[in-house]
């Protein structure tokens, strides 16, 4: 196995080797976050439908076990709670009320296994006047600033595709809340319920934003705000070929060596906090960058400490030589995906190969 993370085979390997899962069937952050912790180790059975959730994903599908349950009827919901009863972690993607509904909420399943962590993850929350409602991502971060402080002035807000809420505010967030439970649960000896909500996480995402907004050291208007795309040394630029370039040199040291490598005015630099100059100075940047191609670009200026990169594509990214000398992807069942990550020197995660059936699974879990 690489240090990246690879492929492994039915044995659980990592950090979270033994910690078992139970997950229902979700979409987005659920099953994400299920991903993350079967690629770090743990022996995850993932509940399914019959006929699948509508959203087949061999990649973030991976790692775990599956079983098929009509969980409404009462042969698949005993099998349910049984289940639970000898798992560690159980993950659910429901509206609020619909796994007590089941009868299989967190009042009765901890009460069965007061060790068990009960991983909710929903867009709104387990309350507030929103909790039942439908939405999605981009409502989600609509309530937080997030949305707002996105897209070009005087134009609606722009969605960051759904990494932002979905990803960086819901499974991340509920992976930590699961972790943490589960260090608690070391003194304690009681698990809990974690309520994660991409609202929650998300405005913990904006907080970077919300405490230099006070001194000025930072603006969400999106004519000047800096990291939205505002500044001309922060921006994505098209060059000669059509290609996109990003260049981000924040720093004046940084933005120094980029005006140096392209021969770009030195009056750039004396306009580069002046927030009333930026769009002129994108302008001549851009006429600059579109005098050639990006690979003369990427020869030029890619590695030194002009805060520069190529816009690759998703199905680029894995021949970049930066992402392939990190073996950042790996083959995997015929298909390119990422390698598990954070990377642990001693006990690296990994993909598995084949996996038993989650049938089989529980049945190991129930016969301990």
């Amino acid at each position: 196995m690489s240090d990246a993370g690879g492929t492994g085979d039915t044995i659980s390997a990592g950090p979270l080797a033994g910690l078992r899962v139970l997950e229902f069937a979700s979409i987005g952050p659920g099953p994400h976050c299920a991903m993350l912790l079967a690629d770090l180790g743990a022996e995850v059975v993932r509940i399914d439908r019959a006929g699948g959730n509508g959203w087949d994903n061999p990649i973030m599908d991976r790692g775990r076990s599956t079983i098929t349950l009509d969980i409404r009827s009462e042969q698949g919901r005993d099998t349910c709670i049984e289940a639970a009863t000898h798992a560690d972690v159980l993950i659910e993607g429901y509206r609020p009320g619909v796994m007590e509904r089941l009868g299989l909420g967190p009042e009765l399943l901890c009460a069965r296994n007061p060790r068990l962590v009960y991983g909710r993850m929903t867009g709104w929350g387990q309350t507030g006047p929103l909790a039942k409602a439908a939405g999605h991502d981009i409502n989600y971060i609509a309530i937080t600033g997030a949305l707002a402080a996105m897209g070009a002035p005087g134009a609606p807000a722009t969605p960051p595709l759904n990494l932002v809420g979905d990803f960086g505010g819901g499974s991340m967030f509920l992976a930590l809340g699961i972790m943490t439970a589960l260090w608690e649960r070391e003194r304690s000896g009681k698990g809990q319920v974690v309520d994660a909500a991409i609202v929650d996480g998300v405005s913990s995402l904006m907080t970077m934003f919300a405490g230099m907004l006070p001194s000025g050291g930072i603006s969400v208007e999106r004519d000047r705000n800096l990291l939205g795309g505002a500044a001309p040394f922060y921006r994505c630029y098209i060059c000669a070929d059509g290609r996109e370039i990003a260049i981000g040199p924040i720093e004046p040291h940084f933005y120094r060596e980029l005006i140096d490598r392209i021969g770009a005015p030195d009056s750039l630099l004396a306009q580069q906090n002046d927030a009333a100059q930026w769009e002129d100075g994108a302008q001549c940047l851009a006429a600059l960058f579109r005098t050639r191609p990006a690979q003369e670009w990427c020869d030029l200026l890619e590695g030194t400490d002009a805060c520069f990169a190529p816009v690759v594509t998703l199905q680029e990214a894995a021949h970049h030589p930066h992402l392939a000398a990190r073996q950042t992807y790996v083959e995997h069942d015929g298909l390119l995906q990422a390698a598990p990550a954070p990377r642990l020197s001693r006990t690296p995660g990994a993909i598995r190969s084949t996996l038993p059936n989650g049938a089989d699974i529980l049945a190991k879990w129930m016969a301990k």
